[in-house]
């Protein structure tokens, strides 16, 4: 079976000011790196699809449970950061057909954690979750 491309659009809401964030990538580099200046903020991953299935360097977990991680502060390279933290953002409600659309879909994230840092652990999606753009 062949492979195609599809662009994830993940968009952090409103995240704190003076905050490194970057897309947590498997090789541990700091993809797409950027200090926040409290404006949302637009990350974009492009996953290659196969027999259904999100692959690629931003993409983590287990088929059945994928996610991209933001991360920000220490785990986003920035070595004078007070913490260290990364947002799981989940891939499990992309559907095949969404997959077999080649349309990017996005998906946005508030960029705050309820102790007013940067968004951290599992995250909720905003709005109506993924959508095609």
């Amino acid at each position: 079976m062949s492979e195609s491309q599809l662009t994830l659009r993940i968009v952090v809401v409103a995240p704190p000011r003076e905050v490194t964030f970057c897309i947590g990538s498997k090789r541990g580099e700091f993809v797409q790196q950027v200090r926040s200046l409290g404006k949302d903020l637009t990350f974009e991953v492009v996953a290659r699809v196969k027999e259904g299935r999100l692959l690629g360097d931003e993409i983590q977990g287990p088929p059945t449970a994928r996610f991209v991680y933001v991360c920000s502060g220490i785990l986003a390279g920035d070595s004078s950061a007070c913490w260290q933290r990364r947002a799981k953002v989940p891939l499990t409600s992309i559907t095949p057909t969404m997959m077999a659309s080649g349309r990017p879909l996005e998906a946005r994230i508030s960029g705050l954690a309820r102790d007013g840092g940067a968004a951290c652990a599992t995250v909720p999606l905003l709005g109506k979750g993924w959508t095609r753009r």
